[in-house]
């Protein structure tokens, strides 16, 4: 039988959040959470929500490619909306003067 997406946990620091799940969601999270703890180690379905969160966010492309950006802009010392001013008025010199 194929792994699950999520793999192993990792052991990392936590920070405390509330959120409020539908409740088809949570019981799907909790069939997730008890297939992981077939598969690997028992774990509580809540364990188990910020490491999926993470993985989320980490395979979406256009949230990575937007902090490249920002990252990017950051290093040169300009916001993202400076840099997208400076590219506004650069373009509006170069277009043909109207007669």
């Amino acid at each position: 039988m194929p792994d699950l997406k999520l793999g192993r946990l990792p052991k990392v620091g936590v920070v405390r959040m509330t959120i409020i799940l539908p409740e088809p969601l949570k019981e799907e999270l909790d069939q997730y959470a008890a297939e992981h703890s077939r598969l690997y180690e028992p774990v509580d379905t809540a364990a188990l929500i910020p490491h999926m969160l993470e993985v989320f966010v980490r395979s979406d492309r256009g949230w990575r490619s937007r902090k490249a950006k920002a990252g990017r802009a950051r290093q040169r010392g300009t916001s993202s909306s400076q840099q997208h001013g400076t590219e506004r008025r650069r373009t509006r010199w170069l277009r043909p003067k109207r007669s």
